[in-house]
């Protein structure tokens, strides 16, 4: 690996801070990628050094994310999405893995890392049949998000809200379920929610140790959450089967040589009345 992830004599944004530890560069690195700095290096094997099942979860949240986005075109009839917290582009995102179930689906992206809206741009482009659209924007401010997706997606119609692993960086005190809700209060009836989260159900200790050291750090701090702090997210919804379990146990692809085994990471997919 090279220090930079661009090449040499490329431009790096002045809006992206090289000497702070970013979750979206972090995230790339466990999955092998190439767009991530030193720091981001650094600040990923101290983590996973004291909590190795991270760079797996990285793995099988993109497994996840495929299976609920072919789910929710082919089974649940849904046509739009918007990827909250898209993250750097890798391999079957969103807008990939629904236009090639229905080349027609329309896909906004929202993340406020300008490396992330950098590639976003050159990277994820969609079917003619279809659109794909970029906001730049953070979690936390729900009505900018729907406002600017407005302009790519029918509000009328029901739009899928994707949350994958990015809810754990608002706490309860920033208004966690507040902005979830305000989210999909302004999506119409026969939207869904579809999300997964860190938690702390599996390793005990040894994770809460590692989550704390990190935290302490100066990257975003990430907020672990119980079993029942993550399934309050979908109260008020109707949860597809098999309702809030770990992510290797939503709908496996059938494959007699997976593991099945728990890991720290829950997910859900829920269908708003």
């Amino acid at each position: 690996m090279t220090g930079e992830p661009y090449a040499a004599g490329e431009a790096v944004s002045p809006r992206i801070d090289t000497g702070v530890p970013h979750a979206a560069r972090m995230w790339n690195y466990w999955l092998g990628g190439k767009d991530h700095y030193d720091v981001d290096r650094e600040a990923g094997d101290q983590f996973s050094a004291a909590f190795p099942d991270i760079v797996e979860i990285a793995r099988l949240s993109r497994h996840l994310l495929a299976r609920i986005v072919r789910h929710l075109v082919e089974e649940a009839g849904v046509r739009q999405f918007l990827d909250v917290g898209t993250g750097l582009p890798t391999v079957d995102n969103t807008h990939e893995v629904a236009q090639r179930a229905d080349p027609a689906c329309r896909v906004v992206y929202v993340d406020n890392d300008p490396l992330v809206l950098a590639h976003a741009r050159a990277l994820l482009v969609g079917t003619p049949e279809g659109a794909t659209d970029y906001v730049d924007a953070d979690l936390r401010e729900p009505e900018k998000i729907i406002a600017a997706a407005a302009g790519t997606l029918d509000l009328t119609q029901p739009v899928a809200l994707m949350l994958m692993g990015i809810a754990g960086y608002v706490s309860e005190e920033d208004g966690a379920y507040s902005i979830v809700g305000r989210l999909m209060e302004a999506l119409p009836s026969g939207s869904y929610l579809a999300m997964w989260d860190g938690v702390n159900v599996v390793t005990g200790e040894a994770l809460d140790r590692a989550q704390e050291e990190h935290n302490e750090g100066p990257g975003a701090p990430y907020h672990l959450r119980s079993r029942a702090e993550f399934a309050r997210f979908f109260d008020g919804l109707e949860l597809v089967e098999p309702g809030v379990v770990s992510i290797t146990r939503w709908r496996p692809d059938p494959d007699p040589m997976a593991s099945l085994t728990e890991v720290d990471a829950l997910c859900g997919v829920a269908r708003k009345p």
